[in-house]
């Protein structure tokens, strides 16, 4: 079997042409398909849904806390805004680039690691992928319940829950309804943030925190690691929401509206969190959504509302990218079919085990549980590195779809130069390492900086092309 793309038909439907009737699927219809290729005559939209989808995705307080980290490690104002704005343009620029994928392959962004790793090493990266977006959910959905207790007085475990039950519907009906509410997440925290900011520059000193503008090389390239990273985090299931797209979308197309899209909400965000941790940080204390909402001087609900309406956002995604590794997983050892059902057993499932793990938790231990989660996203890096590298220059976008599906294809089993390139990666990576979790051997002779993200892109990527 010669290896080849899902070549461009004639037949395919237009972007603008409506699908037939056995193939189209209205926003309030539940997904039918999981990790399978999607057929020609089911793709549709345009590229420039993305923009909203990625927008809408980082317009929330866990991207707000991100910002506010560059200021507690120590960066003054100036240079914490700095390595925001240069750590997302760099970061983005990887995720956006596996976005571009999925128009092309039509298939999950996990389970094109088949290609690479091979059938069953695929399996190592989507288990470390499952526990970072459970995590992620976990402690995102306790975020939810809080907001959701300080507007409406709800205790907050069964706030949490409630949270968690709007999140669990949203990603039973799935991909068309994840993009249509992203759409107005984008626009009602584009006008509420708006304003806040305002208000946030105008209320607080800010002539008092430019004041204070401390920076050494190490702060300044962690706090550009932070924020680089955040990005790369979205790697894993990027291509989950272009995978719809008609396969002739150009990547080019495809890459700007999803770099654009979460380019400019991150460093929004991260500015904001910057800004509120310099300016009040006892009130703001990392990222206090009940101090975000008191910005607003008035008409407190409506601002809780466009928070949680965030959060539910940004934690379907999480929810639909377990699904999406959990079923990857699953069919790679066994022959199962997920279909509908089995499907919405799944995401239930996983919706109550991650609200579980942040009902249970106590506040010490979502703050080490965060950090463990992001020491995992290191070791996606290589990852990130491997599967661009493949797909931009070892296989040039060409690649044998059924054998993906095929445990006894040509990407059957282990592929060894994948797993050294992978090793090679983490190896030169773990040693500048800079987390609450772990920090390598070198990162004090640097100063604190942290590049290993530089190290391992580089290094694995390269290792990659070399040994295929």
């Amino acid at each position: 079997m010669h290896e080849s793309g899902t070549p461009l038909s004639s037949a395919a439907p237009r972007a603008d042409q409506p699908l037939p009737p056995q193939e189209a699927e209205r926003t309030w219809s539940p997904e039918r398909r999981s990790v399978e290729f999607v057929p020609h005559q089911a793709r549709y939209g345009r590229s420039r849904s993305l923009f909203t989808l990625w927008f809408g995705a980082n317009m929330q307080v866990t991207t707000i806390a991100a910002g506010a980290l560059n200021v507690s490690i120590g960066l003054g104002l100036g240079w914490a805004l700095l390595s925001v704005v240069v750590g997302n343009l760099i970061g983005a620029v990887f995720m956006a680039l596996h976005s571009a994928q999925g128009p092309r392959l039509g298939i999950p962004q996990m389970i094109q690691s088949r290609a690479q790793f091979g059938y069953v090493g695929a399996i190592l990266p989507l288990v470390l992928v499952l526990l970072m977006y459970l995590g992620f959910f976990a402690t995102t959905g306790v975020q939810g319940g809080q907001a959701l207790a300080g507007w409406s007085g709800i205790p907050a475990s069964p706030a949490t829950i409630l949270v968690s039950a709007v999140i669990l519907v949203v990603a039973i009906f799935g991909y068309r309804l994840i993009h249509a509410m992203q759409k107005w997440v984008s626009l009602l925290s584009c006008i509420a943030f708006a304003y806040l900011t305002v208000r946030l520059l105008t209320a607080g000193d800010l002539a008092a925190a430019w004041q204070h503008q401390h920076v050494t090389a190490g702060s300044f390239l962690l706090g550009t690691a932070l924020a680089a990273t955040w990005q790369i985090t979205y790697a894993p299931y990027v291509a989950d929401y272009s995978r719809y797209l008609p396969e002739h979308t150009s990547i080019k197309s495809t890459y700007w509206y999803t770099y654009a899209g979460s380019v400019l909400a991150s460093c929004w965000m991260m500015a904001f969190g910057a800004l509120a941790a310099a300016v009040a940080p006892s009130a703001f204390d990392g990222g206090s959504v009940e101090f975000i909402v008191h910005q607003s001087q008035g008409g407190y609900g409506a601002f809780y509302a466009v928070i949680l309406l965030g959060i539910v956002g940004i934690n379907s995604l999480n929810l639909y990218g377990i699904f999406m590794s959990t079923t990857s997983i699953v069919t790679a050892l066994t022959p199962l079919r997920v279909g509908p059902r089995a499907r919405a057993l799944i995401i239930t499932l996983a919706a109550t085990v991650g609200t579980a793990v942040g009902l249970s938790a106590s506040s010490d231990f979502l703050g080490n549980f965060l950090n463990f989660i992001l020491l995992l996203a290191y070791f996606l890096i290589p990852w990130t590195a491997i599967n661009l590298a493949d797909f931009y220059l070892v296989r040039k976008e060409t690649y044998d779809i059924p054998s993906i599906f095929d445990p006894a294809g040509r990407y059957r089993g282990v592929d060894l130069r994948t797993a050294t390139a992978y090793a090679v990666g983490v190896a030169t990576e773990l040693p500048f390492v800079n987390s609450g979790f772990y920090v390598g051997p070198l990162v004090a002779p640097l100063g604190g900086a942290d590049i290993s993200w530089c190290i391992g892109l580089v290094t694995s990527g390269a290792a990659y092309v070399f040994l295929m």
